[in-house]
């Protein structure tokens, strides 16, 4: 079996993101350990005191997404992190296997986010049980094996 890049793409900015995102990861470890699974955020916290960090994280994100073969992008909040965005458009155009998770309940014009972002979403997650990182990773994992066997 191939050896499968995963890119997570989401905030990161709070200790609060980062940590979900730590959890989250290590949630989905447990359920597919034989996926890589890239979180930029390990690499910033690197590079974060060189001076030159801001077209390092840049150039390492567009290298990771080439690299990936399924973008995992976390569109919490009031409106989906820019960044995340981004992200998602440059996957997109290369034709990557997107997988949105919403954990956010608020709702908003398609399944809680912008159409333009639920719809570059091969697979599309809207979890409203906030209390259980294993159930959250149970759904991706299904999700990312359906779209590993695409």
């Amino acid at each position: 079996m191939k050896n499968y890049n995963v890119y997570l793409a989401g905030p990161l900015f709070s200790m609060a993101e980062r940590d979900f995102n730590r959890r989250f990861i290590k949630a989905l470890i447990k359920k597919m350990p034989e996926i890589n699974f890239i979180m930029p955020q390990t690499y910033a916290k690197k590079v974060s005191e060189e001076n030159d960090f801001i077209p390092k994280i840049f150039r390492y994100c567009i290298e990771s997404i080439n690299v990936a073969d399924i973008m995992l992008c976390i569109l919490d909040g009031p409106d989906v992190d820019s960044g995340t965005c981004i992200e998602m458009g440059y996957a997109y155009a290369k034709h990557k296997w997107i997988i949105g998770v919403r954990t956010d309940s608020r709702d908003s014009e398609d399944r809680g986010v912008n159409l333009m972002v639920s719809n570059v979403c091969n697979t599309m997650i809207w979890f409203r049980d906030n209390n259980s990182h294993a159930r959250l990773a149970d759904e991706v994992a299904a999700a990312l094996k359906k779209a590993i066997s695409v």
